[in-house]
């Protein structure tokens, strides 16, 4: 069994129009809706063996505060630049090519890319807002085998949830 978590970044802002789009940082709403989400994350007991994260600094600063909600160290975050500008592709090839021994893993990026991967596994799941999370069981030995087979269990949670 393999678990697969999507998470799109928190709410970035937009304030400083001079910083590229990679260097946006999280806005107010943003800092407060990961903490929430990493709560409910660790209320349900999740633990993944590694956070990939894209490079932008709004997905590595959503990515961190999720880690400290679920109590993970800071090792466990790995940066991987192929999640900024992915195409819904790159990012199954990304999974598809994680190492057999990881049981659960969370990567965190952007939309549309993150969304359309996950409305790929479940047409459940038509919109992937700021900080949403979608959780995929996967029957499978192996990460190669993703999206291969439907899920067998699909959770999803957004911060609308929290209102």
């Amino acid at each position: 069994m393999k678990t697969l978590l999507l998470v799109r970044h928190a709410k970035s802002s937009w304030g400083d129009q001079s910083l590229p789009d990679h260097e946006r940082p999280l806005n107010h709403r943003g800092r407060r809706d990961a903490p929430r989400a990493g709560a409910r994350l660790r209320e349900r007991g999740v633990a993944p063996d590694v956070i990939v994260t894209s490079t932008a600094v709004r997905a590595r600063s959503t990515a961190v505060i999720l880690a400290e909600a679920l109590d993970l160290e800071s090792g466990r975050i790995v940066e991987d630049g192929r999640l900024y500008g992915a195409t819904p592709d790159g990012l199954l090839e990304l999974v598809r090519a994680l190492d057999h021994e990881l049981v659960a893993v969370m990567l965190v990026g952007h939309n549309p890319e993150i969304g359309e991967l996950a409305s790929r596994f479940s047409d459940e799941i038509d919109d992937m807002p700021t900080c949403a999370v979608a959780e995929f069981r996967f029957d499978v030995a192996g990460w190669a085998e993703v999206g291969t087979v439907a899920p067998v269990e699909v959770l999803y949670d957004a911060p609308a949830h929290d209102r």
